[in-house]
């Protein structure tokens, strides 16, 4: 586990990514180099639920100066959408937390086998094609789909397939298993982390949870709302932020950075160092790790 509570580096805050982990491109270590490279102060790692990258991470970032931020982005479901949860500094051997995970990886595995059946019987790919996408331990996803889409010449890249063929509305699309945000919430505090709502207004994709539903999830231990994301609208931003002021939420701001795989650069949103440092206070099981 990472050591003592030290005072945030300067230099930007971004506070997530992904690695091939997750749905990346990038290995914790390679992301961790290129945070470096943009120029980084603090970067937090939080793969879809999964916290499997951290160690690698930690020992990448020994003697670069950078602050690692140990988390995790849980997915969780509310009526018919996913709905996900950034967790921060968390226990990872959390006996609750190790079981959802694994359930939720799981339910996402054979979620996605069930999308590649349907799209075989209108497109050449196969199983094998997703699985030559992924890497041993990653939590396979629709992402690895659209990989092999793209690799398969079906679509021009990663973007493209989301907006057609896995699109909602694209005849493919499968829900999986996950928890409801309070569960999820619940769960990150009672691990001794600290959550906060990912990309909350993203092309009304969360509408459904009104603000009613966020008080419940204030009131659970939810610290803030990640308002800083290349895809909240403006009009979300701007009502997430008279939200933030009205609970008394903190409010992030983070690339949601996946290598190659989207558009999102290192540092294009940014986290206070106020914000981090109350983050970091209100953490009760583990500390920031500076390299």
């Amino acid at each position: 586990m990472p050591g003592p509570t030290p005072a945030p580096l300067p230099g930007p805050i971004d506070l997530h990514t992904h690695s091939s982990v997750s749905d990346g491109t990038e290995t914790p270590s390679r992301l961790i180099r290129s945070a470096v490279d943009a120029g980084l102060g603090t970067v937090a790692l939080t793969d879809h639920d999964s916290t499997a990258g951290w160690q690698e991470a930690f020992t990448a970032a020994s003697g670069t100066g950078l602050t690692v931020i140990p988390g995790m982005e849980l997915s969780t479901n509310f009526g018919p959408a996913s709905v996900h949860v950034l967790a921060y500094l968390f226990d990872p051997l959390n006996a609750d937390v190790v079981t959802e995970t694994a359930r939720i990886r799981d339910g996402r595995l054979h979620r996605a086998e069930r999308i590649v059946e349907r799209i075989s019987a209108d497109y050449d790919l196969t199983w094998d094609d997703v699985l030559a996408e992924s890497s041993d331990g990653t939590t396979l996803g629709r992402p690895h789909i659209a990989d092999a889409l793209v690799r398969k010449g079906f679509v021009p890249n990663r973007s493209a397939a989301f907006e057609s063929i896995l699109h909602w509305r694209g005849g493919y699309y499968e829900k999986y298993y996950a928890p409801s945000p309070l569960e999820g919430v619940r769960m990150i505090v009672a691990a001794g982390g600290v959550p906060v709502l990912a990309h909350p207004a993203t092309y009304g994709k969360y509408r459904p949870m009104d603000d009613t539903v966020i008080r419940q999830l204030r009131d659970e231990g939810l610290f803030g709302l990640e308002v800083g994301h290349r895809d909240n609208t403006d009009e979300g931003k701007a009502r997430l932020r008279v939200l933030a002021a009205k609970l008394g939420l903190e409010i992030t701001g983070s690339s949601d950075y996946h290598g190659d795989g989207k558009p999102n650069r290192l540092g294009e949103n940014t986290t206070s160092p106020e914000v981090l440092e109350k983050l970091v206070a209100r953490a009760t099981d583990s500390s920031p790790f500076v390299g």
